[in-house]
């Protein structure tokens, strides 16, 4: 994430190896375990993540509702990997919010990278980045100064943890954050972050 070209041997199991980084402490997948995107979307076809489910929309309350706490009226926003089923979007819509939309592979809109946001979230799809680094700096710089980008992923906290871990087992988790590499964000970005929960970081640019 980086660009530290140093990195160490983290762990490893019957499917892949797992480095990380001696500068970010980012644990991740080498490139040669990446699987082709035509995989990648295959899996994510699967996902059933209706805007319309309860039992989802509970689920990304745990983002939504610390985030909205934090916005202004007529904040806009983007939905960044938002999935076949632009859920977290729909629920800041219907709060009055404007969102804008993007993903590789159901939302191809390049038009968001010219325009700037008071917000953006990213759930669940930090893990599946290929250049996280590259993606950061490029959510960073759509953010409007006061801007807040809201984060959904599972976080490393140790090894033995790491080997006993579900999470990794996904074959489109291919970076894993913890505490400490969040923190190396917001000192390189000189923001100020906050861990809602577990699994919820919000950075305030």
């Amino acid at each position: 994430m980086c660009g530290n070209k140093n990195t160490n041997a983290y762990t490893g199991d019957k499917f892949r190896q797992y480095l990380i980084c001696s500068e970010c402490l980012l644990v991740f997948v080498p490139k040669q375990y990446h699987v082709s995107d035509a995989l990648e979307k295959e899996r994510y076809d699967r996902h059933n993540n209706h805007p319309g489910d309860k039992g989802y929309r509970k689920f990304l309350s745990r983002l939504f509702d610390p985030l909205r706490a934090k916005l202004s009226a007529g904040a806009v926003g983007l939905d960044f990997g938002c999935g076949p089923g632009p859920a977290l979007a729909a629920m800041f819509s219907e709060a009055g919010f404007r969102m804008d939309l993007y993903d590789k592979f159901y939302a191809d809109n390049p038009f968001v990278f010219s325009k700037k946001y008071d917000f953006i979230t990213a759930t669940e799809v930090l893990e599946h980045l290929k250049q996280p680094g590259i993606e950061l700096s490029r959510l960073h710089g759509l953010l409007k100064p006061s801007g807040i980008l809201g984060i959904m992923t599972k976080l490393v906290i140790d090894r033995p943890a790491f080997d006993k871990w579900h999470y990794k087992n996904d074959l489109t988790h291919i970076c894993f954050f913890s505490r400490p590499t969040f923190e190396w964000l917001a000192n390189a970005w000189q923001a100020r972050i906050e861990f809602v929960w577990d699994d919820v970081i919000l950075i305030y640019i």
